[in-house]
């Protein structure tokens, strides 16, 4: 039996460029989505306003992700990765522009934000599909953790850094921050050497989409999963209302705002770090759902506290819950999925994954707005646990899957 390696994927030296970069890339992102639940709650005092910030960007990056992903099986998917990963640097650039002056309106930063939704409909699935050249297949798990670990790192340092930039300097400091990541995201990823498709997707684009959604569908592992996500995160993630508890519950500034959106990824950097020294787990199926349900009743639980110390823990906890699921719902997709079809199967995965968060972010404001802060993220933990046990039930494969073995 051979032995385990943690650092299996590390070893490949662009797949190194292509994390460091992502993880720039990604940490920018977080800054810019700190400072603007902030400043947008701060104008308007509607906790609906920042469901509009995540409908904004759930429009434009909805209505074309899977054409991102027909792009990513058909075009060098480096050269999509830094064009979007260039669209996102511009729209740092408008923020740091709008706030030269005082912002007295939302509007501004919704459309900005629909800018930054058309952006990530390119890079999500471009940049997925990547990563996944860079490596063999036998390291897709190690390769998912790490990216998972990274990425969750970057949102312990994007939000805690965007936070404390803002409260201690000012937005344009933390949106000129913002710039200068994406910049050096943009940097790591020219490292990268061309990639062009000597098997291009053949047909319509809209053949080629329905291909994409055919093969998904067809596949009850990876419809159970991803559905699994959706409606978890749709309903029992309330992310985009923590501006609320910051400013009205816990009696905190955008310093404090910042380490609470931190906390959920201290937690999920830990698990991160404990999965990649573990070797591949068994039963991951029923994993799988059990950790979704502690991630619905961490918010549950995150609603009734009072406590700033407190509240930070559960998040963290949440966090560590749900990057079990990020990994195991990752290496699902990637190992079972054939490689002239990852870009397109990588956009109805970032199809998912959009609706479930920035839709899950109109959902919270709009339930907030109708039920009150704290009973609809009750209500939506609830949620949580009914989609677990709906999920179970209607997708037994998914219960019983034990290694994710490709096949």
């Amino acid at each position: 039996m051979s032995r385990h390696d943690p650092f299996q994927s590390l070893r490949y030296a662009e797949f190194r460029c292509f994390l460091l970069g992502t993880t720039a890339v990604f940490m920018a992102t977080q800054i810019q989505t700190v400072v603007m639940g902030w400043q947008v709650y701060a104008i308007t005092h509607d906790p609906l306003s920042l469901g509009l910030v995540g409908l904004s960007e759930a429009i434009p990056f909805l209505c074309l992700t899977l054409v991102g992903g027909y792009a990513a099986d058909r075009r060098d998917r480096r050269g999509l990765s830094l064009g979007a990963t260039a669209l996102l640097l511009l729209c740092a650039v408008l923020l740091f522009a709008y706030n030269l002056g005082a912002p007295a309106s939302a509007l501004p930063f919704y459309a900005i934000q629909a800018l930054a939704g058309l952006g990530r409909a390119f890079y999500r699935p471009a940049s997925q599909a990547l990563g996944t050249e860079l490596i063999p297949r036998e390291a897709y798990q190690n390769a998912a953790t790490w990216r998972s670990s990274l990425g969750h790192l970057a949102m312990v340092l994007g939000p805690a850094l965007g936070g404390l930039l803002f409260g201690f300097g000012s937005a344009g400091l933390a949106y000129g921050v913002e710039a200068c990541l994406m910049v050096l995201g943009f940097a790591f990823l020219m490292r990268l050497k061309p990639r062009p498709r000597h098997t291009p997707a053949t047909g319509t684009l809209f053949q080629s989409l329905s291909e994409g959604l055919h093969f998904v569908f067809e596949r009850k592992l990876i419809l159970g999963a991803l559905s699994l996500d959706l409606f978890a995160v749709l309903f029992g993630g309330a992310v985009a209302l923590l501006p609320v508890f910051a400013s009205d519950i816990l009696r905190t500034g955008p310093e404090g705002l910042g380490i609470l959106r931190a906390a959920p990824a201290v937690g999920s950097v830990a698990m991160s770090l404990a999965l990649a020294f573990l070797p591949p787990m068994r039963r991951a199926g029923r994993t799988l759902l059990w950790f979704v349900a502690a991630f619905g009743a961490c918010w549950i639980a995150f609603a009734l506290s009072r406590s700033f110390a407190l509240s930070l823990a559960i998040l963290a906890l949440s966090g560590a819950f749900d990057n079990v699921s990020v990994v195991l719902r990752a290496t699902l997709v990637q190992s079972f999925t054939p490689q002239g079809m990852m870009g397109r199967v990588s956009a109805v995965n970032s199809f998912f994954i959009g609706s479930s968060n920035e839709l899950g972010a109109f959902e919270s404001g709009l339930v907030a707005k109708l039920m009150g802060l704290v009973p609809s993220v009750i209500f939506g933990g609830f949620m949580t646990l009914g989609v677990v046990a709906a999920t179970a039930k209607l997708v037994p494969e998914l219960r019983k899957l034990d290694r994710m073995d490709a096949k």
